[in-house]
């Protein structure tokens, strides 16, 4: 398997892929806000602005997955995945256990060198309040959904990084 995970990271394919699904769960909280009108909070922000970062991770490898750039995608990925599993999860806990003293900001915020809310407010501009479980799945909310995917991207990523050692077999003409 990891012969495997290594051979599909040294394709443009998989990184697509990668690229694909996160531009899908964009699409899917950019129908929920301005189709459904669920309000996002600064931390669906946050979370959005980590599955963009998966979503570069996969553009980054795609760019070139057979040079040393496959190893500059690899390590976006880790991080995006490791920060938004780390958001999902204190969201959920800001929804499970609401306390007064312990919210979120008010606005996202965002270094100067990238005003994210002033470039695409339809986008980053937070409306909502973090403590507010305005929809579920399966007596799941978004952030419990969203700590599933960002583990999932987060296992495959570790899983990919460790199959970097191990080379694909070499077949010849036998099939030795």
């Amino acid at each position: 398997m990891l012969r495997y995970l290594n051979q599909c990271s040294r394709g443009r394919g998989a990184w697509l892929l990668l690229a694909l699904t996160a531009l899908a769960l964009e699409a899917v909280a950019l129908f929920f806000q301005h189709v459904l009108g669920q309000k996002p909070c600064v931390m669906c922000i946050y979370e959005r602005c980590a599955l963009f970062g998966v979503m570069g991770a996969g553009l980054v490898g795609a760019i070139a997955p057979k040079t040393p750039l496959r190893w500059a995608a690899l390590m976006i990925w880790l991080y995006s995945a490791v920060e938004g599993l780390r958001l999902a999860y204190e969201h959920t806990m800001i929804q499970l256990h609401p306390n007064p003293f312990v919210t979120c900001d008010f606005a996202a915020r965002f270094p100067a060198w990238l005003p994210l809310n002033k470039w695409l407010p339809s986008v980053f501009v937070a409306t909502g309040d973090c403590a507010e479980r305005s929809w579920t799945f399966l007596s799941f909310s978004m952030p419990q959904w969203l700590i599933v995917v960002f583990a999932a991207y987060l296992l495959v990523a570790v899983l990919v990084a460790v199959a970097q050692p191990f080379k694909p077999k070499r077949r010849d003409l036998f099939g030795r």
